[in-house]
């Protein structure tokens, strides 16, 4: 990424710090203990480091599908609920091969993940194409209908065997993901992340199709009028994006929570657009958007707790960023090559 494409970022960054300090020091807080804690509580330990893994793969995965998207033009809001559909499938899969070899379970449930979830964003692509609904009206609702599908699943058919609670049976141990050093909860799927973020970027700039794609992003007529083949590009990008969220919601189940309940993602594919817009659409990008949005979460208890400023300002850290990146962009697109 060249440095006239990722100044936007960094300023926005300098302005959501300067805007977090002012915000504190209006709250009757100290900017500079509330921002040290923020900065410990993120960095400060083996432990922390370990929970911005943890938080930052669904993030990056979810990044990387609405990155991609946004790169083909298609305004894919989506995230949410494509990344719910994976982890339905694996939550519903993860009980049912269980005596299966632990690589294959493994490797089977988020490969079906993945088609869960493109197939979930396939929906909002057949509905776009053969009756020209704005995708963005529905990827939104299909936002709200994968909710309404969790709820009614853990209430009803995937309810836990013990009918206690409303949520799933845990996964079989072989679906689980190992973690990557003992006594720390990061685990298998952030490098499955990141094998994403570097095949997204090859793809994007090293083939035809990532060619094919941005080009459509960029003048979705001139392509066409060029000879490219527009139509298979933008439903790969819209497939693949899908497929890059519900594989985060089959990491979530398999690595993290091994169960699906209401309110099981805490917002991650809203986030996500958060995340790819920090990151300029670019795979790298969004690899350091990530882990900076995770190291807000991570960071804001350490901070609540150290100097009293309540964690609902990493919220408002993540609203300033996108407005500042708004007011910053001036002289193009976002999906501009670069």
């Amino acid at each position: 990424m060249s440095l006239d494409r990722l100044w936007p970022s960094l300023a926005a960054l300098v302005v959501a710090l300067a805007g977090s300090a002012l915000l504190i020091a209006v709250a009757g807080g100290n900017p500079l203990v509330a921002l040290s804690a923020l900065g410990r509580g993120a960095f400060g330990s083996a432990a922390a480091w370990s929970e911005i893994g943890v938080r930052a793969c669904p993030l990056l995965l979810t990044g990387l599908a609405v990155a991609i998207a946004f790169r083909a033009g298609i305004w894919n809001i989506g995230a949410e609920g494509q990344l719910l559909a994976g982890a339905v499938v694996v939550a519903w899969l993860g009980s049912r091969i269980g005596d299966w070899p632990p690589l294959v379970a493994s490797a089977t449930a988020l490969t079906a993940a993945a088609l869960g979830g493109a197939a979930w964003a396939g929906v909002a692509g057949v509905l776009r194409t053969a009756r020209g609904i704005d995708e963005v009206i529905s990827t939104i609702m299909l936002n709200f209908i994968a909710l309404g599908l969790v709820g009614w699943l853990v209430h009803g058919p995937l309810m836990e065997a013990a009918g206690a609670y409303p949520q799933t049976d845990a996964v079989a141990a072989a679906v689980r993901l190992p973690r990557l050093f003992a006594g720390y909860r990061v685990h298998a799927g952030l490098g499955l992340a990141l094998l994403a973020a570097a095949g997204a970027a090859v793809l994007l700039f090293r083939t035809v199709l990532g060619f094919e794609m941005r080009a459509a992003g960029l003048n979705l007529l001139a392509a066409r009028l060029a000879g490219l083949r527009t139509t298979g590009a933008l439903l790969s990008a819209l497939a693949l994006s899908g497929a890059l969220a519900g594989l985060a919601g089959g990491i979530e189940v398999s690595a993290v929570t091994f169960r699906l309940y209401d309110n099981f993602s805490p917002g991650y594919g809203f986030t996500a657009i958060a995340v790819a817009l920090l990151g300029r659409l670019h795979p790298l990008g969004v690899v350091a958007a990530a882990v900076f949005f995770a190291a807000l979460d991570v960071g804001s208890s350490a901070m609540q707790s150290a100097a009293g400023v309540s964690a609902v300002l990493v919220s408002a850290v993540q609203a300033i960023v996108i407005l500042s990146l708004l007011a910053f962009e001036r002289r193009r697109p976002l999906a501009s090559a670069g």
